[in-house]
């Protein structure tokens, strides 16, 4: 018996392990407002490996549009990235098992990088001094940058208009994929025309 092998989307999988996380931390943390500034070892570990990932997309997103591209940091990501896809920092990420909608690229239009993205630098850098911004606010907002990213690149990467298994807690903004059955009935996340 043979196995068949197709190419594995490693940072779709990296996402679909992170969102895994994300949705085991809501059984002790509940995503409420309130619970916003709560911090943790956990969450903490969760948030440096989702922006860490951040950086990493976003670098290849800089590469799939301009094959030459040097870009290393937000900043020069930022200029690559919105002048293909200007539509990013208004794209909402929404969770709706918890009713929230997220903006997490949103300081993109005053030429900004995210609160979400600054704050990870200065836990990266200082935790001693800066662990409390390690908190479920910024790592929900970075989760959501990521899957953006996650999809705007793929849209870019893969054959098909379609990804298997879909996210379970994170929904793409309409105007870029939906989440649906496919034929067969598996659920899939579908890129829009």
């Amino acid at each position: 018996m043979g196995i068949q092998v197709q190419k594995s989307l490693q940072h779709w999988n990296y996402f679909l392990a992170l969102e895994t996380d994300i949705e085991h931390l809501s059984r002790y943390v509940e995503f409420t407002e309130d619970n916003f500034n709560t911090y943790s070892l956990e969450i903490a570990h969760i948030y440096l490996a989702c922006c860490s990932e951040v950086d990493v997309v976003a670098k290849l997103l800089c590469q799939q549009i301009d094959h030459e591209s040097q870009a290393g940091n937000i900043g020069e990501y930022r200029e690559i990235i919105k002048a293909s896809f200007p539509e990013i920092p208004q794209s909402l990420i929404t969770i709706p098992r918890f009713g929230m909608e997220l903006n997490p690229w949103q300081n993109w239009q005053e030429d900004k990088s995210p609160i979400w993205w600054q704050n990870h630098n200065n836990v990266k850098h200082q935790r001693n001094e800066f662990f409390h911004q390690a908190n479920l606010h910024n790592v929900l907002n970075s989760m959501a940058g990521l899957f953006l990213l996650v999809l705007v690149y793929y849209r870019g990467v893969i054959e098909g208009r379609r990804i298997e298994p879909p996210p379970s807690l994170f929904t793409p903004p309409p105007g870029l994929a939906s989440v649906m059955p496919s034929i067969g009935g598996r659920m899939a996340l579908f890129y829009a025309e």
